[in-house]
């Protein structure tokens, strides 16, 4: 976890707490805490799952897709985790995600629109990046993101049922400071929660890119996707807009980059950072780099380089 992702945190525990005191007491805050603790760790457990099948996604085995399961394959071992579950799914807009509770249980999705569109570099940047969020935890860092927001939205709720004399019982506040509170903090931590997931993406970006060790093809890769989502519409991530924010870009039509609404930064910001880390992490293929061919060894154009 950086430095920045911890500090977030930080902000949204200390939010939760001054919350919790001001409007319901300790008592209020330790039933906001339990029921929004068991709501997400239920959502932890089970996130693997219920977005694949949110996505309709279907496994693919070695013998569908050999070149692409060398390729991650590959980089999972430079990641130096266990070999994640590999799915697809049958949709034109080019993105992927990445979900498990753990790397043990790691799981990259890509869309057949990703594995179109993109030569072999650009998809083993994409899969580096999505291992990268499995390396660094980052299901857990935005479950314990979710479950503190889901606790201030909560004490938010509870605080409308309690009368001025019972929040001033339990040792919290009334009046006008109780009412900014309650408008205020939920949207406070909305916006916290947005900041952290476009902290993991800056990061996941940058480790991504030390894996696969070609920070250019990260960063073409997301510029692709950016142009090629244009018109193409992902109407399963329309009609489940809470999952946006797994996938590497906003799958959502209209979706705005590095607001204070947004889950993802924007590509030219992500791009540039990428391309500040060319001197130092760029080296050249090899042999006996899974996620590249020497030279002369490009299969023809016709051929798919997953396939």
């Amino acid at each position: 976890m950086t430095g920045r992702t911890f500090l977030l945190l930080a902000v949204m525990t200390a939010l939760f707490g001054a919350l919790g005191f001001a409007l319901a007491g300790q008592q209020g805050m330790l039933i906001a805490f339990l029921i929004a603790a068991t709501m997400n760790f239920f959502a932890y457990w089970t996130s693997d799952t219920m977005v694949l099948s949110m996505h309709h996604a279907r496994p693919l085995d070695p013998a569908s897709a050999p070149d692409l399961y060398q390729i991650v394959a590959g980089l999972a071992q430079r990641a130096q985790i266990p070999m994640p579950k590999l799915y697809v799914m049958y949709e034109a807009q080019p993105n992927a995600f990445a979900t498990g509770r753990s790397p043990e249980k790691g799981v990259v999705a890509v869309t057949s629109g990703l594995l179109d569109l993109l030569d072999r570099d650009e998809v083993a940047a994409v899969i580096a990046h999505e291992i990268a969020h499995i390396k660094n935890r980052d299901t857990l860092t935005m479950t314990v993101t979710a479950t503190l927001a889901g606790a201030i939205g909560m004490l938010a709720n509870f605080a409308t049922f309690l009368t001025p004399s019972n929040r001033e019982r339990e040792g919290g506040i009334g009046g006008l400071g109780a009412l900014l509170l309650m408008i205020l903090a939920p949207l406070m931590a909305m916006l916290v929660q947005m900041a952290i997931s476009r902290t993991r993406e800056y990061e996941a970006d940058a480790t991504g890119a030390a894996v696969c060790g070609n920070p250019e093809a990260l960063a073409r890769a997301l510029q692709k996707i950016e142009a090629y989502a244009q018109g193409r519409v992902n109407l399963t991530a329309e009609r489940n807009p809470a999952s946006a924010h797994v996938f590497i870009h906003n799958p959502l039509s209209g979706a705005g980059a590095d607001s204070l609404f947004s889950t993802h930064p924007a590509t030219k910001n992500r791009v540039a950072k990428l391309m500040a880390l060319v001197p130092s992490l760029t080296r050249p293929a090899s042999a006996g780099s899974p996620w590249r061919k020497s030279a002369g060894s490009e299969a023809p154009r016709t051929r798919r380089p997953w396939g």
